[in-house]
């Protein structure tokens, strides 16, 4: 997949956030995303689903069984920033808003550390400036306001 050129899931109105490791996909230039069904979208600001606290541990929990409703994800094997295995580090999910080929796209980072997390970059201009654990986070203004 790090090959893709184009992505277009514009019909998909379900897909409302997309994973990280899109990023990786670095020949990547054109998109065609329906972003009106997207959290944090530039003119309706729905709000991103509140994540789960950051385990200290991933020792009770078995990151190849899990329950997508609230991991957003049934497994979660390997950091979504250095792409190291997620082990006794914990489990550290965040969400960011970052311009992937023609679109700004809500990504989930499931991340190793606080470290990677750390190392996401900035959020795009005029969306949420840091990664964040989504539920009552202040939005910049719509288009609409």
């Amino acid at each position: 997949m790090t090959s893709l050129e184009e992505f277009t899931p514009y019909t998909s109105y379900r897909l409302h956030w997309f994973p990280y490791e899109i990023t990786r996909c670095r020949k990547l230039t054109r998109s065609t995303v329906s972003t009106r069904a997207l959290f944090g979208n530039y003119k309706l600001r729905p709000p991103f689903p509140q994540l789960q606290p950051s385990p200290a541990s991933v020792a009770d929990l078995d990151p190849g069984n899990l329950d997508p409703r609230h991991w957003g994800a049934t497994a979660i094997h390997s950091c979504s920033v250095c792409d190291r295995p997620i082990e006794q580090s914990g489990l550290h999910q965040v969400w960011i808003s970052l311009r992937v080929a023609t679109d700004v796209l809500p990504l989930l980072v499931s991340a190793c550390s606080a470290a990677c997390v750390g190392a996401l970059p900035g959020g795009a201009r005029n969306y949420i400036p840091t990664p964040h654990k989504g539920g009552r986070v202040d939005q910049p203004a719509s288009d609409w306001d």
